[in-house]
């Protein structure tokens, strides 16, 4: 299978986008690469960053558990960047155990069984297109979830499916800030 990579270098962006790339540079620093090129859409740079921000405002997760979503997604749809920024962004910004990651990473189960239930839980999702059967959604409740929690997971695949799909067809290159962390499966 070869790998097409779209050229964005010739997309002039609009002040729309320009001025989320800016946000995103005072926020974190830097803007991500893969930022960069979702920019070549503005309505795409502009949805995952909105469905990002409210997703890790209103999802009713703790952080740890909103890694567990972005990874549990980004390991099913096999995409490099996402596992390593957010292994990163899990180690070294919402304290995330570091074996909690690898485990993700090696599509291992996690040893905390919330947790795990969790990662289980939206991998499912992920990989019947939203349509899990009875016994995972009670295996999700008896893990201590609920129904609200369903539909975040909902969201967070939404949002994490962005950023993947879009990476799948423009390869940014992993940012040095993330490179510590590089994932292939």
């Amino acid at each position: 299978m070869t790998t097409t990579k779209l050229n964005l270098d010739d997309i002039q962006l609009s002040e729309h986008s320009e001025k989320i790339l800016d946000t995103t540079k005072k926020a974190m620093g830097f803007v991500p690469n893969m930022y960069k090129t979702m920019a070549g859409n503005t309505s795409l740079l502009d949805s995952y960053t909105y469905a990002y921000n409210s997703f890790r405002k209103h999802s009713g997760f703790t952080p740890v558990e909103q890694e567990v979503v972005f990874l549990s997604v980004s390991y099913v749809n096999n995409c490099t960047y996402c596992m390593a920024a957010h292994s990163f962004v899990g180690d070294n910004m919402t304290n995330v155990p570091t074996e909690v990651t690898d485990a993700l990473r090696e599509g291992k189960a996690i040893s905390d069984n919330k947790l795990n239930a969790l990662s289980s839980f939206t991998k499912i999702m992920v990989e019947t297109r939203g349509l899990p059967s009875e016994d995972d959604i009670a295996a999700f409740f008896e893990a201590g979830y609920s129904e609200t929690h369903v539909l975040a997971v909902i969201a967070g695949m939404a949002v994490k499916t962005m950023s993947n799909y879009s990476n799948h067809n423009t390869h940014p290159e992993l940012d040095d800030t993330f490179a510590g962390r590089k994932w292939q499966k």
